[in-house]
């Protein structure tokens, strides 16, 4: 008799924590990358790199009984991390390391789940562990984006496993940059940082004013510095701040563009723009939506939905395929890019039982 999917997931439990052991920093997966790939090779998987550096494996049941080409369910994870050298142990049941929880720990419950549910004719499970999503290029998603049109897809995040995400706020990355004649510090001429000071205050007046009848976190708009730094070469001095912003849903990064462009003409600064993906939410009521409700119920959890105010590679996809979409995986996000990032041996298996349920449904 066949394990059940989670005790099949803690007999391979050594998948998750080899994933999690090798670095795989934004630029740099191409070790974990091949690992996962040689890993899901050996276990039947049609698997490779593709040519962005994504770990994809297949697995292809064919056409329909009727000859119709298969319908595909796209598994989405991402194999990248954020910085952060967190010694690899298991204490207390639960998995210490980076990437545990963001997001090696749904990435693996993918690999295993579509193995323990077996794919049925008629379908096609794809699993991809995509590169840079931790980057503002999201260079494996957009890949991605580009080259399939799934009928259904599961993004890999961490919402614990009774939860379904349906949305993700979109995101603006701005570098705003100040120059001018060095002046001597006795000058009533204010400096460049002064004036970048001026103009972040006309940005947050702004968004004060947008938030005033806003009181979710999703449907705020989110501004922030992330750094600012300054130099001069003795003729002439420049400061630079880095900001970040989260849109909701009636804010699109085009928009947010003119409108920061337009104060930053007004104090005389320089901008230029990363990211750019705007925010995003799935319908509610389709099959893969009831097919994991009903897959909780049978873990005897009680589902729940959540919208997310970081963003993910739903943004990136959902526009594009306008399909059926969720986010699901195990672990707190709560822990994503900190020191104590872990996630837990047992919620983690218990994913996977959820997954293969959801996935069996689904093709059934």
């Amino acid at each position: 008799m066949s394990p059940t999917p989670d005790v099949f997931a803690l007999e391979n439990l050594d998948l998750l924590r080899a994933l999690v052991s090798i670095p795989s920093i934004s630029g740099q997966e191409h070790g974990a990358v091949a690992y996962l790939v040689s890993w899901m090779q050996s276990h039947g998987f049609d698997a490779r790199v593709d040519r962005a550096g994504n770990a994809v494996g297949v697995l292809d049941g064919g056409p329909a009984l009727d000859g119709s080409p298969p319908h595909e369910l796209m598994l989405l994870g991402h194999i990248d991390t954020v910085p952060g050298d967190i010694p690899i142990r298991i204490e207390g049941g639960k998995l210490y390391g980076r990437g545990s929880v963001d997001a090696k720990g749904p990435l693996t419950a993918f690999v295993l789940a579509a193995l323990a549910a077996g794919v049925k004719p008629g379908w096609r499970l794809i699993v991809i562990g995509a590169v840079e999503e931790e980057a503002s290029s999201s260079k494996g998603a957009k890949y991605v984006a580009d080259r399939y049109h799934p009928d259904y897809c599961v993004i890999g995040e961490p919402n614990h496993w009774r939860r379904i995400a349906l949305g993700y706020k979109g995101r603006l990355l701005a570098n705003a940059r100040r120059e001018k004649t060095l002046t001597h510090t006795a000058s009533p001429e204010s400096g460049v940082i002064d004036d970048l000071i001026v103009f972040w205050n006309d940005v947050k007046a702004y968004v004060d004013e947008i938030n005033q009848a806003r009181t979710r976190p999703w449907e705020i708009l989110q501004a922030g510095v992330e750094a600012i730094e300054s130099g001069g070469d003795g003729m002439n001095v420049w400061a630079e701040m880095k900001a970040g912003f989260r849109l909701p849903l009636d804010i699109s990064p085009d928009e947010m563009r003119f409108t920061l462009a337009e104060m930053a003409d007004a104090h005389d600064v320089h901008l230029t723009f990363g990211g750019g993906e705007p925010a995003y939410r799935a319908q509610k009521n389709t099959p893969l939506v009831r097919a994991f409700l009903r897959a909780i119920r049978a873990q005897n959890g009680k589902p729940g939905f959540v919208v997310k105010t970081g963003t993910s590679d739903m943004n990136v996809v959902g526009p594009v395929w306008n399909i059926p979409i969720i986010a699901y995986g195990p672990g707190d996000s709560a822990l994503d890019h900190t020191p104590e990032e872990h996630i837990e041996i047992a919620e983690w298996a218990r994913s996977v039982a959820v997954l293969t349920d959801a996935l069996d449904n689904l093709m059934t």
